[in-house]
Protein backbone atom coordinates (compact mmCIF):
# COMPACT_ATOMS: atom_id res chain seq x y z
CA UNK A 1 0.00 0.00 0.00
CA UNK A 2 1.42 3.23 -0.83
CA UNK A 3 1.55 6.20 1.23
CA UNK A 4 0.25 9.46 -0.25
CA UNK A 5 2.02 12.93 0.38
CA UNK A 6 -0.14 16.08 0.26
CA UNK A 7 2.06 19.10 -0.22
CA UNK A 8 1.90 21.76 1.55
CA UNK A 9 -0.25 24.82 0.46
CA UNK A 10 1.45 27.30 -0.95
CA UNK A 11 0.58 31.20 1.05
CA UNK A 12 1.35 34.42 0.08
CA UNK A 13 2.18 37.06 2.40
CA UNK A 14 0.39 39.90 2.39
CA UNK A 15 2.58 43.55 2.17
CA UNK A 16 3.20 44.61 5.55
CA UNK A 17 2.14 47.47 7.00
CA UNK A 18 6.00 48.49 7.11
CA UNK A 19 6.93 47.80 4.08
CA UNK A 20 4.33 50.40 2.51
CA UNK A 21 5.48 52.97 5.37
CA UNK A 22 9.16 52.00 4.31
CA UNK A 23 7.98 52.56 0.33
CA UNK A 24 6.69 56.02 1.34
CA UNK A 25 9.88 57.14 3.22
CA UNK A 26 12.04 56.01 0.13
CA UNK A 27 9.77 58.04 -1.73
CA UNK A 28 9.98 61.01 0.25
CA UNK A 29 13.79 61.07 0.45
CA UNK A 30 14.49 61.02 -2.75
CA UNK A 31 11.99 63.59 -3.41
CA UNK A 32 13.77 65.90 -1.03
CA UNK A 33 17.15 64.64 -2.33
CA UNK A 34 16.00 65.79 -5.52
CA UNK A 35 15.09 69.66 -4.26
CA UNK A 36 18.59 69.31 -2.42
CA UNK A 37 20.81 68.80 -5.27
CA UNK A 38 19.98 72.09 -6.91
CA UNK A 39 20.55 73.91 -3.77
CA UNK A 40 23.85 72.49 -3.56
CA UNK A 41 24.65 73.33 -6.69
CA UNK A 42 23.63 76.89 -5.92
CA UNK A 43 25.70 77.20 -2.68
CA UNK A 44 28.88 75.68 -3.88
CA UNK A 45 28.65 78.40 -7.16
CA UNK A 46 28.14 81.31 -4.84
CA UNK A 47 30.94 80.27 -2.60
CA UNK A 48 33.27 79.60 -5.41
CA UNK A 49 31.99 83.58 -6.71
CA UNK A 50 33.29 84.51 -3.18
CA UNK A 51 36.44 83.26 -3.23
CA UNK A 52 36.77 83.80 -6.71
CA UNK A 53 36.24 87.74 -6.03
CA UNK A 54 37.56 87.63 -2.23
CA UNK A 55 41.41 86.56 -3.67
CA UNK A 56 41.33 88.86 -6.35
CA UNK A 57 40.92 86.91 -9.04
CA UNK A 58 38.88 88.71 -11.21
CA UNK A 59 38.69 92.62 -10.78
CA UNK A 60 35.87 93.83 -8.97
CA UNK A 61 34.38 95.88 -11.65
CA UNK A 62 34.29 93.17 -14.03
CA UNK A 63 32.74 90.70 -10.99
CA UNK A 64 31.19 92.03 -8.05
CA UNK A 65 31.05 89.90 -4.96
CA UNK A 66 27.65 87.92 -4.19
CA UNK A 67 26.99 90.65 -1.14
CA UNK A 68 27.52 93.52 -3.59
CA UNK A 69 25.06 91.96 -6.20
CA UNK A 70 22.49 91.06 -3.48
CA UNK A 71 23.14 94.35 -2.06
CA UNK A 72 22.17 96.27 -5.71
CA UNK A 73 18.91 93.62 -6.23
CA UNK A 74 17.38 95.26 -2.86
CA UNK A 75 18.63 98.57 -3.40
CA UNK A 76 16.67 98.44 -7.14
CA UNK A 77 14.27 95.59 -6.32
CA UNK A 78 10.87 96.95 -7.50
CA UNK A 79 11.92 98.04 -10.91
CA UNK A 80 14.22 95.29 -11.65
CA UNK A 81 11.16 92.88 -11.05
CA UNK A 82 9.62 95.15 -13.13
CA UNK A 83 12.15 94.88 -15.79
CA UNK A 84 12.27 91.10 -15.37
CA UNK A 85 8.40 90.67 -15.95
CA UNK A 86 8.93 92.80 -19.72
CA UNK A 87 11.98 90.33 -20.63
CA UNK A 88 9.83 87.39 -19.38
CA UNK A 89 7.03 88.48 -21.72
CA UNK A 90 8.98 88.99 -24.46
CA UNK A 91 10.48 85.73 -24.53
CA UNK A 92 7.72 83.75 -23.92
CA UNK A 93 5.84 85.64 -26.80
CA UNK A 94 8.30 85.81 -28.87
CA UNK A 95 8.70 81.90 -27.98
CA UNK A 96 4.96 80.65 -28.87
CA UNK A 97 5.18 82.44 -32.15
CA UNK A 98 8.30 80.55 -32.74
CA UNK A 99 6.45 77.28 -31.71
CA UNK A 100 3.73 77.99 -33.93
CA UNK A 101 5.65 79.05 -36.92
CA UNK A 102 8.54 75.88 -36.53
CA UNK A 103 6.26 73.22 -36.54
CA UNK A 104 3.96 74.50 -39.48
CA UNK A 105 7.41 74.63 -41.39
CA UNK A 106 8.52 71.49 -39.79
CA UNK A 107 5.21 69.94 -41.12
CA UNK A 108 5.75 71.62 -44.38
CA UNK A 109 9.04 70.01 -45.13
CA UNK A 110 8.66 66.56 -43.58
CA UNK A 111 5.15 66.40 -45.72
CA UNK A 112 6.98 66.92 -49.19
CA UNK A 113 10.93 66.06 -50.25
CA UNK A 114 10.46 68.19 -52.96
CA UNK A 115 9.83 71.37 -50.28
CA UNK A 116 12.39 70.11 -48.04
CA UNK A 117 15.33 70.06 -50.78
CA UNK A 118 13.73 73.76 -51.92
CA UNK A 119 13.92 75.77 -48.28
CA UNK A 120 16.11 73.26 -46.10
CA UNK A 121 19.07 74.95 -47.49
CA UNK A 122 17.82 78.48 -47.48
CA UNK A 123 16.95 78.20 -43.70
CA UNK A 124 20.43 76.72 -42.67
CA UNK A 125 21.74 79.83 -44.34
CA UNK A 126 19.54 82.19 -42.14
CA UNK A 127 20.58 80.39 -38.89
CA UNK A 128 23.96 80.73 -39.95
CA UNK A 129 23.97 84.35 -40.07
CA UNK A 130 25.23 85.94 -36.46
CA UNK A 131 21.85 87.41 -35.24
CA UNK A 132 23.30 90.27 -33.39
CA UNK A 133 24.74 91.53 -37.19
CA UNK A 134 21.03 91.88 -37.59
CA UNK A 135 20.02 93.97 -34.65
CA UNK A 136 20.71 97.39 -36.48
CA UNK A 137 18.66 96.63 -39.37
CA UNK A 138 16.05 95.35 -37.29
CA UNK A 139 15.44 99.01 -35.98
CA UNK A 140 15.65 100.46 -39.17
CA UNK A 141 13.22 98.24 -40.48
CA UNK A 142 10.72 98.34 -37.60
CA UNK A 143 11.85 100.59 -35.13
CA UNK A 144 12.03 101.18 -31.27
CA UNK A 145 10.13 98.59 -29.01
CA UNK A 146 8.66 95.40 -29.05
CA UNK A 147 8.74 94.50 -32.74
CA UNK A 148 12.56 94.09 -33.42
CA UNK A 149 12.60 92.33 -29.87
CA UNK A 150 10.27 89.35 -30.88
CA UNK A 151 12.23 89.53 -33.99
CA UNK A 152 15.12 88.56 -32.84
CA UNK A 153 13.89 85.90 -30.06
CA UNK A 154 11.99 84.37 -33.78
CA UNK A 155 15.43 84.24 -35.71
CA UNK A 156 16.83 82.89 -32.55
CA UNK A 157 14.99 80.05 -31.61
CA UNK A 158 13.02 78.52 -34.70
CA UNK A 159 15.78 76.74 -36.18
CA UNK A 160 15.88 74.20 -33.63
CA UNK A 161 11.90 73.75 -33.25
CA UNK A 162 11.77 73.22 -36.86
CA UNK A 163 14.67 70.59 -37.38
CA UNK A 164 13.08 69.13 -34.60
CA UNK A 165 9.72 68.71 -35.87
CA UNK A 166 11.34 67.34 -39.35
CA UNK A 167 13.33 64.83 -37.65
CA UNK A 168 10.64 63.67 -35.24
CA UNK A 169 7.83 63.16 -38.09
CA UNK A 170 10.31 61.53 -40.83
CA UNK A 171 12.12 59.12 -38.82
CA UNK A 172 8.58 57.46 -37.43
CA UNK A 173 9.34 53.75 -36.20
CA UNK A 174 9.04 51.13 -38.94
CA UNK A 175 6.67 49.32 -37.10
CA UNK A 176 4.01 51.86 -36.33
CA UNK A 177 4.37 52.62 -39.99
CA UNK A 178 3.73 49.16 -40.88
CA UNK A 179 0.95 49.03 -38.17
CA UNK A 180 -1.02 51.73 -39.75
CA UNK A 181 -0.40 50.13 -42.95
CA UNK A 182 -1.68 47.37 -42.52
CA UNK A 183 -4.71 48.36 -40.98
CA UNK A 184 -5.46 50.58 -44.33
CA UNK A 185 -5.24 53.70 -42.32
CA UNK A 186 -5.86 56.89 -44.77
CA UNK A 187 -3.12 59.48 -44.75
CA UNK A 188 -4.62 61.83 -42.14
CA UNK A 189 -5.64 59.06 -39.79
CA UNK A 190 -1.43 57.75 -39.89
CA UNK A 191 -0.70 61.25 -39.35
CA UNK A 192 -2.56 61.78 -36.82
CA UNK A 193 -2.34 58.18 -34.92
CA UNK A 194 0.99 57.32 -35.22
CA UNK A 195 3.53 59.83 -36.72
CA UNK A 196 2.24 62.87 -34.26
CA UNK A 197 2.17 60.86 -31.29
CA UNK A 198 6.06 59.28 -31.93
CA UNK A 199 7.30 62.84 -33.08
CA UNK A 200 6.00 64.53 -29.95
CA UNK A 201 9.08 63.70 -27.92
CA UNK A 202 11.27 64.92 -30.13
CA UNK A 203 9.40 68.15 -30.71
CA UNK A 204 9.73 68.88 -27.37
CA UNK A 205 13.40 68.63 -27.48
CA UNK A 206 13.77 71.25 -29.91
CA UNK A 207 11.48 73.45 -27.52
CA UNK A 208 13.32 72.47 -24.71
CA UNK A 209 16.25 73.75 -26.87
CA UNK A 210 14.85 76.73 -28.11
CA UNK A 211 13.28 78.23 -24.82
CA UNK A 212 16.50 79.62 -23.31
CA UNK A 213 17.51 80.50 -27.00
CA UNK A 214 14.68 83.15 -26.78
CA UNK A 215 15.48 84.47 -23.54
CA UNK A 216 18.85 85.22 -25.22
CA UNK A 217 17.18 86.61 -28.38
CA UNK A 218 15.15 88.98 -25.90
CA UNK A 219 17.81 90.42 -24.21
CA UNK A 220 20.16 90.61 -27.34
CA UNK A 221 16.63 92.64 -28.91
CA UNK A 222 16.59 94.78 -26.19
CA UNK A 223 20.62 95.28 -26.26
CA UNK A 224 19.99 96.91 -29.90
CA UNK A 225 16.00 98.45 -29.53
CA UNK A 226 15.01 97.52 -26.23
CA UNK A 227 13.35 101.11 -23.74
CA UNK A 228 12.87 98.37 -20.97
CA UNK A 229 14.06 94.99 -19.73
CA UNK A 230 16.65 93.43 -18.23
CA UNK A 231 19.11 94.15 -21.72
CA UNK A 232 18.05 97.79 -21.50
CA UNK A 233 19.27 97.35 -17.64
CA UNK A 234 22.25 96.28 -18.12
CA UNK A 235 23.36 98.61 -21.20
CA UNK A 236 22.17 101.11 -18.62
CA UNK A 237 24.13 99.99 -15.93
CA UNK A 238 27.18 99.71 -16.88
CA UNK A 239 27.07 102.94 -18.75
CA UNK A 240 27.35 104.25 -15.41
CA UNK A 241 29.73 101.69 -13.87
CA UNK A 242 27.53 99.59 -11.80
CA UNK A 243 28.01 96.15 -12.65
CA UNK A 244 26.75 95.12 -9.51
CA UNK A 245 23.23 96.10 -10.69
CA UNK A 246 24.27 94.66 -14.21
CA UNK A 247 25.11 91.31 -12.53
CA UNK A 248 21.84 91.64 -10.46
CA UNK A 249 20.16 91.94 -13.52
CA UNK A 250 22.07 88.71 -15.55
CA UNK A 251 21.34 86.45 -12.55
CA UNK A 252 17.54 87.62 -12.90
CA UNK A 253 17.57 86.18 -16.57
CA UNK A 254 18.84 82.93 -15.48
CA UNK A 255 16.62 82.45 -13.10
CA UNK A 256 13.21 83.22 -14.67
CA UNK A 257 14.81 81.16 -17.64
CA UNK A 258 14.97 78.37 -15.32
CA UNK A 259 11.67 78.52 -14.49
CA UNK A 260 10.60 78.84 -18.02
CA UNK A 261 12.44 75.37 -18.80
CA UNK A 262 11.19 73.45 -15.96
CA UNK A 263 7.52 74.90 -16.50
CA UNK A 264 7.90 73.53 -20.40
CA UNK A 265 9.44 70.19 -18.63
CA UNK A 266 6.76 69.88 -16.44
CA UNK A 267 3.66 70.32 -19.71
CA UNK A 268 5.78 67.41 -21.21
CA UNK A 269 5.50 65.41 -18.15
CA UNK A 270 1.38 65.96 -18.50
CA UNK A 271 1.06 66.01 -22.28
CA UNK A 272 3.46 62.90 -22.86
CA UNK A 273 2.64 60.74 -19.65
CA UNK A 274 3.73 57.39 -21.68
CA UNK A 275 6.95 58.43 -22.40
CA UNK A 276 8.43 57.54 -18.87
CA UNK A 277 6.29 54.57 -18.79
CA UNK A 278 8.09 53.41 -22.36
CA UNK A 279 11.91 54.40 -21.97
CA UNK A 280 14.29 53.22 -19.46
CA UNK A 281 15.18 55.47 -16.48
CA UNK A 282 19.06 56.98 -16.21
Amino acid sequence: MTETRSEPPVTVDAPKRGDAGSGRLTRLTSSLGRAALPLLGLVVTITVWWLITRFGVVHPIALPPPQDVLAAFNGARDRLLEQTLATATETVIGFLLSTVAGVLIGLALASSRFIERMFAPLLVAVNAVPKIALGPLLVVTLGWGQRPILTMVFLLCFFPIVLATMTGLTTTPADLAELAKSLDASRWQAFRKVRLPAALPQIFVGLKVGMPLAAIGAVMGEFQAGEGGLGYEIVQSLGIGDSATAWASILLIGFFSILLFYALSLIERLVLPWVRATTSAR
